[in-house]
């Protein structure tokens, strides 16, 4: 017999297996791509949304109260445009189960309604062919039929949803052009697939909980918040991932208790627990070796972290400490990758500057953070990439402490050229006016290789080559960097600019910058030419003109 009622324990069961089947499909979604190039991050940033919501401490006893929880968790954990319209279809669901205990089919189906009616509003100029598209014709299914079971609901959801997703590329060309399905479509039919797997009673579990996935990378440690001067007062935090091995022990008469009581001589705030081979174990120690070495004794690790918990006390000192300073009238916040590309940033005049761009969005709560370490009563946000933007609306709508003012700005040369006229002196509307102002006119190319054959705007791309990109179209493509770079200037029209910053990425060719520099100096003789090392991923150069 199948499923008839849907409970708040149960839905969070659902959600939990629907991101454990993203997760682990988050590949093939990233390679949904429309450049070929390794920007591909929509899987990832779909998983790291949804795991918001599945590792949401909610209450479950009302469907009410844990779809608000785990849309709360989404929202929070939001990154990239997909990711965003992902929060806000739970968001959308949630608010149609509001005070409900539990959900029949028609409070489901009325669900499905509210979440696209939500995800819909959420976006200021909705586009056919994506994740929103995918969504509604499944919901509109889902409303037109009749079911007896969730099963067979969401059987049929996952076939309206694929037939969905293979017609995407007649509604936006741009997919057409790159023989591709939207990728935030594909992540959603993986969502669901696994939340359908758990209804038949075998969900998707997460293999190894590492933490963080697919190119993110563990939090940056401030090295200044313990000196040679310091004392290690609070220990270690320490926690490992063992996979229990046979030539050490039994793993079917592992002792978890036993481990649990050596850790009891060694340290506190014990967490420890057994699943199938696989041990995972957290614990406060002065001696994190020790546990090591015991844990070796019967298996060999699958992770590993162990963080000085004094640099954690030290944080949050200094962070009472920023928040007790001054609020200032005025602040700039923006998103960058690339040690040299920051600091330049914050020279021009950002307050602060969020680790991150192309492959690794920001999350909302990111943003969160930057916002209170802004501390001013306006903040102009610069996303500086299209994928981000909706992120930072998002988190502006969340925050109450000060008014958040999101300026579009979707490359580094549009956030360049508003920081080089930037006025902080009138009043927040006409500051916002002249941030906006500034953009116009500012062309912007963006230099990276191809990971994959490609024909796009006119071109027949190979795997490997150099491609050049100016907003949304491919308009260079050559084996060498120099001439793809060269190719994407002209079409810039420098000589109609007054300025051209060259802004070199970690893995350009040594001595190409100053080369592109003398090229642009000698055919463009008023053209004021100045070099960055950014230091930025993806991209070789990238070119600004303004």
């Amino acid at each position: 017999m199948g499923t008839a009622i849907l409970t708040g324990e149960r839905l969070l069961e659902l959600v939990r297996s629907g991101a454990a089947n993203l997760e682990l499909h988050s590949s093939e979604v990233n390679d949904l791509n429309v450049f070929p190039i390794p920007d591909g991050d929509t899987g990832s940033n779909m998983t790291l949304t949804i795991q918001g919501g599945a590792n949401a401490s909610c209450n479950t006893e009302s469907i009410s109260d844990a779809s608000a929880g785990i849309a709360r968790g989404m929202l929070l954990s939001a990154r990239g445009n997909s990711g965003v319209i992902l929060s806000q279809l739970f968001e959308g669901a949630a608010a149609g189960l509001k005070g409900l205990d539990t959900a029949d089919l028609s409070a489901v189906a009325k669900a499905c309604r509210s979440a696209v009616e939500q995800a819909y509003s959420s976006v200021i100029d909705p586009t056919e062919g994506t994740i929103l598209t995918v969504a509604r014709e499944t919901s509109e299914m889902i409303s037109e039929s009749s079911f007896s079971s969730l099963e067979e609901m969401f059987d049929a959801a996952i076939a309206r949803a694929k037939e969905s997703l293979k017609h995407t590329p007649e509604l936006l060309d741009v997919l057409k052009k790159a023989g591709v399905v939207d990728s935030g479509g594909a992540g959603l039919i993986y969502i669901l697939e696994g939340m359908y797997s758990a209804l038949t009673g075998k969900a998707v579990e997460r293999s190894v909980d590492t933490g963080y996935i697919h190119g993110g990378v563990p939090k940056a440690v401030n090295t200044d918040l313990f000196t040679e001067d310091s004392v290690l007062e609070f220990g270690y935090c320490t926690e490992v991932l063992v996979r229990l091995q046979k030539i050490k022990c039994d793993p079917e008469t592992f002792d978890i208790n036993e481990l649990i009581s050596f850790m009891s001589g060694l340290g506190d705030s014990i967490v420890a627990f057994k699943n199938g081979t696989i041990v995972k174990l957290h614990v406060h120690t002065m001696t994190p070796y020790k546990v090591l070495e015991y844990c070796q004794r019967f298996g060999e690790f699958l992770t590993v972290k162990i963080e000085n918990m004094m640099l954690q006390h030290n944080e949050v000192i200094a962070n009472e400490q920023e928040k007790q300073q001054e609020r200032r009238k005025y602040a700039v916040v923006a998103v960058a990758c690339g040690e040299g590309l920051k600091n330049e940033l914050k020279e021009m005049g950002c307050d602060v500057v969020i680790d991150g761009g192309q492959t690794s969005n920001p999350s909302a709560s990111d943003m969160l953070s930057a916002f209170d370490k802004a501390n001013a009563e306006t903040v102009f946000v610069l996303p500086n990439n299209g994928n981000i933007i909706l992120t930072a609306k998002q988190a502006g709508e969340l925050y109450n402490k000060s008014d958040i003012r999101v300026i579009p700005t979707k490359t580094i040369g549009d956030c360049i050229s508003v920081l080089s006229m930037l006025d902080l002196t009138p009043d927040a509307d006409t500051v916002e006016q002249q941030m906006n102002e500034a953009m116009e006119g500012t062309v912007t190319a963006e230099i990276s290789r191809s990971i994959r054959p490609a024909e796009l705007g006119g071109l027949s791309i190979r795997e490997g080559e150099y491609i050049g990109i100016i907003g949304k179209d491919v308009v260079s493509a050559d084996t060498d960097c120099f001439d793809t770079a060269v190719a994407a200037l002209k079409l810039m029209e420098p000589a109609d600019h007054a300025a051209l910053m060259i802004i070199e990425g970690k893995n350009a060719a040594k001595g190409l910058s100053a080369e592109l520099a003398a090229y642009a100096k000698k055919k463009y003789r008023r053209l004021e030419v100045c070099e960055i090392s950014g230091g930025q991923d993806i991209y070789d150069f990238i070119l600004v003109v303004n």
